[in-house]
């Protein structure tokens, strides 16, 4: 098959991009390293779209969280990642969580009964000097492409460190010590309309002596060594190493990751704790398959070594016996400066026959990753069909996000960011207790009018 357009990367953008291109009918070439001899840092299989860090897509609340809004506008413009979460979610409370070998098979088998797709296991070494091309290989991107894209740009990739949590098998849980419930019972109905109980997460409490012990644990742990090009890499706070918060103040964490609130303790007797039932801190793990077998620690990506994850981890009350079936770890993502590099259609200014997507144009997050493919897959589309392509509005959750990364954003700051109200035009004139329902309401009805203009 002659194909019309081809995209690099098989990953959350890759698959989205290829997915809206093929269901209208246009000719793709699909190319996947993974599954043809090579592979990453950080994945486990050669499934397309595998999450190699949570299982999370985030809050699934469109009402008054921006991640949630973005789900919303991504199932109006049929996306084949949120259609596959829809059939891998696993009871996460008011988070979109899901299954996350369920869900790669899910993109995949939709993709390959595309007549109009090729998939093909190759790794592609250089970035094609002709024909309509959607790079999509994410932040892990092989060294001889990126060297590639560095002689195309001519500037270096910025570069981050992503850190990955543990996953810890269930029945390792000593459930006398922990137990189950949402933080409020917050999405309790959302939890149970999918046949959960509402309560989605096991929580390990601590007291204040167990929490500052188990900071100094953190502190004192075996750290995973950098090379010397990386010593300069920053983080991305939205993935920040557990260890690292902790060494930013003896509170950090209580206010993060281990944050106790609306969490009431039922093995806690009143006169057996002088905070009641109230824990001082709380470690959280959430569902990570259908099968309720493998929960992750929510929060606690790590860069400790493996040996000193388990250590430091079973002093962690409720996991003093924990089988792990994933070890947290640490990989040096890249992106491009994409408001120096990109046009407003995605497209490298040097050579305009090539589109990026995905995490390496500087978004963070799955949901923002596949967002862009799709955006890029659409203009695309547009382009084979002779279309002009009309945007987003502006004030939609895609809109704000497309802006951001190709150029709102200081190019001379310019960092990994996920959707947040803060991409979009304020609204001077409403309350600050209703922005994010105004935002929303705002948004959703501008978006309907701009789908209904994509063919």
């Amino acid at each position: 098959m002659t194909h019309q357009v081809h995209i690099i990367g098989g990953g959350m953008a890759g698959s989205e991009a290829a997915w809206q291109l093929a269901r209208r009918g246009i000719r793709v070439r699909l190319s996947e390293m993974r599954g043809g001899g090579d592979t990453t840092a950080a994945h486990n299989s050669d499934g397309l779209a595998e999450l190699v860090c949570s299982n999370s897509f985030r809050s699934d609340d469109d009402e008054k969280n921006a991640v949630g809004l973005l789900h919303y506008e991504m199932r109006q413009c049929d996306s084949l990642l949120m259609a596959a979460a829809a059939k891998a979610r696993v009871p996460a409370g008011s988070a979109l969580a899901v299954d996350r070998d369920v869900f790669s098979a899910e993109v995949e088998a939709a993709l390959r009964a595309q007549p109009t797709l090729e998939l093909v296991r190759e790794r592609v070494d250089a970035l094609p000097s002709e024909g309509l091309t959607i790079v999509a290989t994410g932040p892990l991107t092989a060294p001889t492409l990126a060297n590639s894209i560095g002689s195309a740009t001519g500037a270096d990739s910025l570069a981050f460190f992503d850190a990955i949590a543990p996953i810890v098998y269930r029945d390792s849980i000593n459930m006398d010590v922990a137990w189950m419930a949402s933080r409020w019972d917050k999405g309790a109905e959302a939890s149970l309309a999918m046949g959960g109980d509402g309560r989605d997460y096991i929580n390990c409490p601590m007291n204040k002596e167990q929490y500052l012990a188990f900071r100094e644990e953190l502190l004192a742990g075996e750290k995973t060594e950098f090379k010397e090009w990386e010593a300069d890499t920053p983080y991305f706070d939205g993935c920040m190493p557990v260890e690292v918060m902790a060494a930013r103040g003896v509170e950090t964490l209580r206010f993060g990751p281990m944050k106790p609130v609306g969490l009431d303790n039922p093995h806690w007797a009143t006169d057996e704790h002088p905070n009641g039932r109230w824990p001082y801190a709380v470690v959280q793990l959430r569902q990570d398959n259908k099968l309720g077998t493998l929960w992750n620690m929510v929060g606690f990506q790590t860069k400790l070594k493996h040996a000193e994850q388990v250590r430091v981890f079973r002093t962690i009350p409720g996991l003093e016996n924990a089988e792990f079936a994933r070890l947290g770890g640490l990989h040096r993502n890249t992106f491009l400066n994409s408001p120096t590099l990109l046009d407003r259609q995605l497209r490298l200014k040097s050579a305009p026959h090539i589109r990026f997507a995905g995490q390496i144009t500087g978004c963070e997050g799955y949901v923002e990753s596949g967002s862009v493919g799709m955006l890029a897959g659409l203009m695309t589309a547009a382009q084979v069909a002779g279309r002009e392509w009309s945007p987003p509005p502006r004030t939609t959750a895609l809109g704000a996000l497309l802006a951001h990364i190709t150029g709102d954003a200081e190019a001379e700051n310019y960092q990994p960011m996920n959707v947040n109200f803060g991409l979009f035009p304020p609204l001077h004139d409403v309350k600050k207790k209703a922005r994010k329902e105004a935002y929303t309401e705002r948004a959703k009805a501008e978006i309907s009018g701009w789908v209904s203009t994509l063919a």
